[in-house]
């Protein structure tokens, strides 16, 4: 897995949704359409984010076509991998038992949901 040392901004995130989802190589406009929900920006302001995107190392831009493509260096599941590690070792000590205890005891998950949880821990471990 690549190191990611940078974080990403909320917006930053959205864009990144945005290209991963694609599964291909994305037009800054293409981009813009599918944010336009969320965010009224103009083309400048997300030509900005995606400038800083690529200089975190996050994305890619190809100028061959003449058409500015971006396409994602990091994986999805990369990044949530290590966001995930590293939202667990600040908030619960790095422990999945506190965190899950945690949302449980603040009904933040509800019984349903442990229940789907121990049927896919079950799962992992006939594997």
């Amino acid at each position: 897995m690549n190191k990611i040392v940078k974080k990403l901004g909320e917006a930053e995130l959205e864009i990144m949704q945005v290209i991963w989802e694609a599964n291909a190589p994305v037009t800054s406009s293409f981009i813009l359409k599918e944010l336009q929900e969320r965010r009224k920006w103009r083309l400048s302001t997300l030509m900005t984010s995606l400038s800083r995107l690529v200089d975190k190392g996050f994305i890619s831009c190809d100028r061959a076509t003449g058409n500015n493509l971006y396409s994602s260096i990091i994986s999805e599941n990369d990044f949530k991998a290590k966001e995930s590690k590293s939202f667990l070792e600040k908030l619960y000590h790095n422990s999945i038992q506190n965190m899950v205890a945690a949302l449980y005891s603040n009904k933040a998950i509800s019984d349903s949901d442990m229940n789907e949880l121990r049927k896919y821990l079950d799962e992992l471990e006939g594997k």
